[in-house]
């Protein structure tokens, strides 16, 4: 019996309903925060438990074995000298983007001030920051907790990824946490951050262009 026939079936709301269909789908805990992982592109099992601070290993494997069920996930092994499965988003999975984005920001307002309890990853700052760009490009974020850097408009491959660009960025920005959270919360435009000097912009990109004429 191959190994995705030994899961365990899919509950169902059983409603003839988009919305409730959907939730069949990514409605388990922890399902969207891996898709969120995953839109970062190929990532191992160890660093998806890493980036994912609460969740035990008998969930996250269940989780990746029923999102592979689905669709939305897909499992290979990389070639030698690594050696090692990775976990990728399929098109359907990232088709889940602009889910993610419209669930960012209406819970904008649920932000509030971090608590003691609360784990962060710079990454994970990434989808408000495409929330608030406008414009194409490779854009490198420098932070206090670590750099990572997103595909602006990117319509194929990686949304993000953790760690300096992969290649010369179009633009370059530097930050500080608390105008990264002010962004994450809506309470701070892009525009204005670096009219305001809080955003530091250098590169010779078209959109690195555009932020420092805002």
């Amino acid at each position: 019996m191959s190994r995705l026939r030994r899961m365990s079936p899919r509950r169902s709301y059983d409603q003839y309903c988009s919305a409730a269909r959907a939730l069949d789908v990514v409605g388990d805990r922890w399902t969207l925060l891996i898709v969120r992982e995953l839109l970062a592109g190929p990532r191992r099992y160890t660093d998806l438990h890493a980036d994912l601070p609460g969740v035990s290993t008998d969930v996250l494997a269940s989780r990746l074995k029923d999102m592979e069920r689905d669709g939305l996930s897909t499992r290979r092994r990389l070639s030698p000298p690594g050696a090692a499965y990775v976990y990728e988003l399929t098109a359907r999975g990232r088709e889940l983007l602009p889910v993610l984005q419209a669930l960012g920001g209406w819970g904008q307002a649920e932000l509030g001030e971090r608590r003691p309890t609360d784990a962060v990853r710079a990454h994970w700052f990434a989808l408000p920051l495409l929330r608030a760009l406008e414009g194409e490009g490779l854009v490198e974020v420098r932070l206090e907790e670590g750099d990572f850097h997103v595909y602006a408009g990117a319509v194929d491959g990686p949304v993000y990824g953790d760690g300096p660009a992969p290649a010369e960025p179009d633009v370059r920005l530097v930050l500080d946490t608390g105008t990264c959270t002010a962004l994450a919360r809506g309470e701070l435009s892009v525009a204005d951050a670096v009219r305001d000097g809080r955003i530091t912009v250098t590169g010779d990109g078209t959109l690195a262009k555009a932020l420092r004429d805002v």
